[in-house]
C-alpha cells in the first residue's frame, strides 16, 4: 500500500517535471464544501512561464481528524486518489495530484468546477425557479449515465453514493462530472455484483431498497447487491431537479413550525417520532412526481426517473441502457 500511494505522491500534470507541489495551510484557503473528516476547499495558481493555470479543489483530511485515533479519514482519502488517478473519462473529475499540506495533513487535489448539482438546486430553491428546465435536466442524465457505465464495465466500480452532492456543473450546464470516490466498491463482472466483505456506506436518503434491507437486516447473506443500486441512486439525483428537494426530506416536520403548532413537549416529542418513522419507512422508495410545467417537455427525464427507481433491481436499466430512454 505504501508504495502504491508514495506514486501518486507530487504527480502532477501539466506541471514541470520535479516541481514540487505546495499547498496552503487551512486558514489561507477559501473553503468550497465538506464532508465527513474532510473540508474542500478552492487553490488559485499564479501563472507560470507567462501561461495561465487553472485553479483546483482541493479535498483535505480536517487537521483535527489528522491523528492515529482517526487514521480511516486520512487512509479513505489515500484509497480514493489511488482509485481516482486510475479513472480517465470526459464526466468524471480529473485527477491533479496527491500530497501533504505545508500543515502536515494529506491533500488531493483535483480539477475545479463552478458548481456542485446541489449548489445549483440550493440557488433555485431560494429563488423559486421551480424544476430545472428539460435540457439541463437531459445534460446531467446523459453526462452521468456515461460516467457510471465507464465505472461498471470498464473499471468494474459501483459508485456508492451517487447524488446530487457529488454531481459537478462545467459553465452553464456544458458538461457534468461525476466526484468522490470514496466509498466506491469493486465489483465481480461489468455490470455485476458487489464483491463481499466490502461495506456499503452510501447516502440513506439516496439509497436503493436493498440497500435499505441490507441496513436492517442480520442475515445479510441473502441481500445481494449489484451496479444497480448506483441506478436508483442516479434516478433520485434526476428527481432532485424535478422537486429542488433532498429525497423524503419532506416527510421530516420542520422544528420551529412543530414548536408553533404544539404547545406542550410530550405532544411534540409524540409528532416528531411519527415524522421519523415516516421518514425512514419512505427510505428505498420511490418519491411522488412534483408538478412540472406542461409547457415543456418533461416525458424523457420522467421516463428515466421511473425506469431507475423501480424497487426490483433486476427490472432496473443499467447505465448504457438508460441511453436509449434519454435518447428516444
Amino acid at each position: 500500500m505504501k508504495n502504491r500511494i508514495h506514486s501518486l505522491q507530487n504527480e502532477e500534470f501539466g506541471e514541470s517535471p520535479g516541481r514540487k507541489i505546495v499547498i496552503p495551510s487551512s486558514p489561507s484557503l477559501e473553503r468550497l464544501g465538506y464532508g465527513t473528516g474532510v473540508s474542500v476547499y478552492l487553490m488559485e495558481r499564479g501563472p507560470i512561464s507567462g501561461g495561465y493555470r487553472s485553479p483546483w479543489a482541493v479535498k483535505k483530511v480536517a487537521k483535527r481528524y489528522d491523528n492515529q485515533e482517526n487514521q480511516d479519514f486520512s487512509k479513505r482519502l489515500l484509497e480514493e486518489a489511488e482509485i481516482l488517478k486510475k479513472l480517465e473519462h470526459p464526466h468524471i473529475i480529473g485527477f491533479r495530484t496527491l500530497t501533504k499540506a505545508l500543515d502536515g495533513t494529506w491533500c488531493m487535489a483535483m480539477e475545479k468546477a463552478e458548481n456542485s448539482l446541489m449548489d445549483l438546486i440550493e440557488q433555485r430553491l431560494d429563488n423559486q425557479a421551480g424544476p430545472f428546465p428539460p435540457q439541463q435536466i437531459n445534460r446531467v442524465g446523459v453526462d452521468i449515465a456515461k460516467a457510471l457505465d465507464y465505472l461498471h464495465t470498464e473499471k468494474l466500480l459501483m459508485h456508492g453514493d451517487m447524488k446530487s452532492g457529488n454531481v459537478l456543473i462545467f459553465g452553464d450546464f456544458r458538461l457534468a462530472k461525476l466526484c468522490d470516490f470514496g466509498v466506491t466498491m469493486t465489483l465481480n463482472e461489468a455490470n455485476g455484483r458487489v464483491i463481499p466483505e466490502q461495506f456499503y456506506v452510501g447516502t440513506q436518503a439516496w439509497s436503493a431498497p436493498e440497500v435499505i434491507k441490507l441496513d436492517e437486516t442480520f442475515e445479510n447473506d441473502e441481500v445481494v447487491i449489484t451496479c444497480k443500486a448506483d441506478m436508483f441512486s442516479y434516478g433520485l439525483t434526476i428527481w432532485e431537479m424535478f422537486s429542488l428537494c433532498v429525497p423524503h426530506v419532506d416527510l421530516l416536520q420542520d422544528g420551529e413550525e412543530e414548536e408553533e403548532e404544539h404547545e406542550e413537549q410530550a405532544d411534540e416529542s409524540y409528532a416528531s417520532a411519527i415524522d421519523d418513522f415516516a421518514y425512514h419507512e419512505a427510505l428505498g422508495t420511490r418519491p411522488p412526481l412534483p408538478d412540472l410545467p406542461e409547457d415543456l417537455d418533461y416525458s424523457a427525464a420522467v421516463a428515466v426517473f421511473i425506469a431507475t427507481t423501480e424497487v426490483d433491481p433486476d427490472k432496473r436499466p443499467l447505465a448504457s441502457e438508460v441511453m436509449s430512454i434519454w435518447n428516444a
